[in-house]
């Protein structure tokens, strides 16, 4: 079965994403439960700053918490990002995530979830960057919730449209999943 994770993009304490990305695993059960969907939440990996003496490109990691995270990553065919917006761009704490590994995340699909005063706009806009450059091909479709219309005092509060837009962004993440499914089994018989 196809496995996509729905990786957390905060490690802040107070944060809000666990709420986000809650909502995101539970509509995207409901909307394609063909897929085995997993919450990773990258506070649970305790990842320094980036401490591998080797680029993530040679895969030769030194540490036990870079070995943990490589493992997980590299047994999802896709992602869905829930990004927060800090000062225009994603959190310090997802980016470092994501500069840990290299081939992991390579011909891997992923759509994103943002939030933030701009519905988290900019950051997304960075985070696109950031997976092209490490080889995720990132669906056109996103889903934005703004700070003051969808939290209500701290609380996620989506409106019943946002359900939909998951599911709309969700079918062009599968289905690019699926084709990237069959681009990395040719690699491995090449």
């Amino acid at each position: 079965m196809t496995r996509i994770a729905v990786l957390t993009g905060s490690t802040r304490p107070g944060r809000l994403n666990p709420q986000v990305a809650e909502w995101t695993l539970t509509e995207a059960r409901k909307a394609r439960p063909d897929i085995e969907f997993e919450l990773v939440d990258i506070a649970d990996y305790n990842l320094p700053l980036l401490d591998e003496p080797y680029p993530a490109s040679k895969m030769k990691y030194q540490h036990e918490h870079t070995k943990v995270w490589s493992a997980k990553i590299g047994s999802f065919d896709g992602f869905v990002f829930v990004t927060a917006e800090y000062n225009h761009a994603p959190s310090p704490a997802l980016m470092n995530a994501i500069d840990y590994l290299f081939a992991e995340w390579g011909d891997k699909a992923a759509g994103i979830v943002s939030y933030g005063g701009a519905k988290g706009a900019r950051a997304v806009e960075v985070l696109r960057g950031i997976l092209s450059a490490v080889g995720v091909a990132h669906v056109q479709k996103t889903v934005m919730f703004a700070l003051g219309a969808d939290f209500d005092d701290g609380t996620f509060a989506p409106s019943d449209r946002a359900a939909g837009a998951l599911a709309s962004m969700l079918e062009q993440v599968v289905a690019l999943t699926r084709a990237l499914e069959t681009v990395r089994k040719q690699e491995v018989t090449a």
